[in-house]
């Protein structure tokens, strides 16, 4: 049998084509998404530590504030300007409406306080007590503008006088609340809170009224801006733990005793002779004269500026030394000036603003007993200072 020795025919080998390997470029997507989604995380680290800090520190604020708070000091503070000034104008109350036929009830008043003088044997003795406030509207509404006495063992020269009045035609319900103090019978100490200032203090204290003062106590008011938003100074205990500014309204103590409201005349150090200062934004009353320069938004710190109506609080004093405190809801920095002028301020400074933040109370007996807001309408309750508070304040005391 022949052999057949030729090579088989091979059939062509199909062209190689370059096909990725299965899968491959869904799995290279997928770890893409997970880096960035663990750098995002990383990035946000920080910022989740500092929320939960704010979550969880000691406070008596709502959580809601205190995010507030939170968001504008960590970037967001044009934002929470802007979103709480368009709230405040959409919310505004109209203007007009029926007047009130009666002013709300000052919880804090014990008595009305008369002129008081008291006779020795060689004269009479005329003890100095503030006239009653001059209505705006027409007719007066029974008590209103008359001082009332807050503290009842305070005798023919009570320490405190509150009033409330309508300071504005506009809105005839809307009404003010006054405070005065006699520098003759009182004496006025600072108080820091837990959170502010945010100053490096060697000590805080409780940040309440102590225990040991409550025998003497007759009143307490709020302070003014955290500093961050007034670029202030603040004085404590003779030593300035932030450097004060050339000018800028300021609550001051000497240590004679002696409180006033001033534009501050000094350096960045205080003087020897200051035992506390307090700074806030400028003078909105200066020789019983408005500032000139109420209308200029940038000047009144980076919050609600000076024309959007919100709570404001403001103090003062007198031609003879005394404080004035007024507060008031619906206020611009103008408007509230208005009223301290009324009250007989002739130097005046605006401190803090919105409901959260405005608190004066008064105590009927030693002891912190009958604590009684100025104001019905103020949010906080008259017990805030007597635990403790986030925000510095002012208490009162008898001498």
């Amino acid at each position: 049998m022949a052999i057949d020795t030729r090579r088989p025919r091979q059939r062509p080998t199909p062209p190689t084509v370059n096909r990725p390997e299965r899968g491959r470029g869904p799995r290279r997507a997928t770890r893409a998404r997970r880096v960035a989604l663990f750098a995002a995380l990383l990035c946000l680290l920080p910022v989740a530590v500092s929320y939960a800090q704010v979550v969880f520190q000691r406070s008596n604020s709502s959580l809601g504030i205190r995010t507030v708070e939170w968001m504008r000091d960590n970037g967001a503070r044009g934002l929470v300007n802007e979103v709480e000034s368009i709230y405040y104008s959409l919310t505004a109350p109209a203007k007009g409406g029926p007047g009130l036929k009666a002013l709300p009830k000052q919880s804090g008043a014990v008595a009305s306080a008369g002129a008081t003088k008291t006779r020795s044997r060689h004269r009479a003795v005329h003890h100095y007590r503030p006239p009653n406030i001059r209505p705006v509207l027409s007719p007066a509404l029974p008590g209103e503008g008359v001082w009332q006495a807050t503290f009842a063992p305070g005798g023919s020269r009570p320490p405190v006088l509150i009033t409330s009045f309508r300071p504005d035609p506009n809105y005839p319900r809307m009404v003010a609340g006054l405070a005065w103090i006699d520098h003759t019978r009182t004496t006025v100490s600072l108080i820091p809170g837990m959170r502010e200032p945010a100053v490096s203090l060697p000590s805080r204290g409780s940040s309440e009224v102590p225990l040991s003062m409550r025998g003497r106590l007759v009143a307490t008011f709020n302070s003014g801006f955290k500093l961050s938003d007034s670029g202030g100074g603040f004085v404590y205990g003779g030593h300035t733990y932030a450097p004060m500014v050339h000018g800028m309204a300021t609550i001051v103590r000497y240590s004679d005793g002696r409180v006033d409201v001033v534009a501050w005349p000094y350096g960045p150090e205080a003087p020897l002779n200051v035992v506390f200062a307090r700074q806030n934004l400028p003078l909105i009353v200066n020789h019983g004269q408005p500032n000139p320069n109420l209308s200029d938004g940038p000047e009144w710190g980076a919050t609600l500026g000076n024309a959007v109506r919100v709570w404001r609080s403001a103090v003062g004093v007198d031609r003879f030394g005394n404080l004035i405190y007024a507060a008031a809801p619906i206020q611009t920095v103008g408007s509230l000036a208005a009223i301290m002028m009324r009250a007989g301020a002739v130097r005046a400074m605006e401190l803090d603003i919105n409901t959260y933040w405005t608190s004066f109370i008064s105590y009927r007996q030693p002891g912190a007993i009958g604590a009684a807001n100025l104001l019905a309408a103020m949010d906080r309750s008259d017990q805030r200072y007597l635990s403790p508070d986030d925000r510095d304040f002012f208490a009162v005391y008898l001498r």
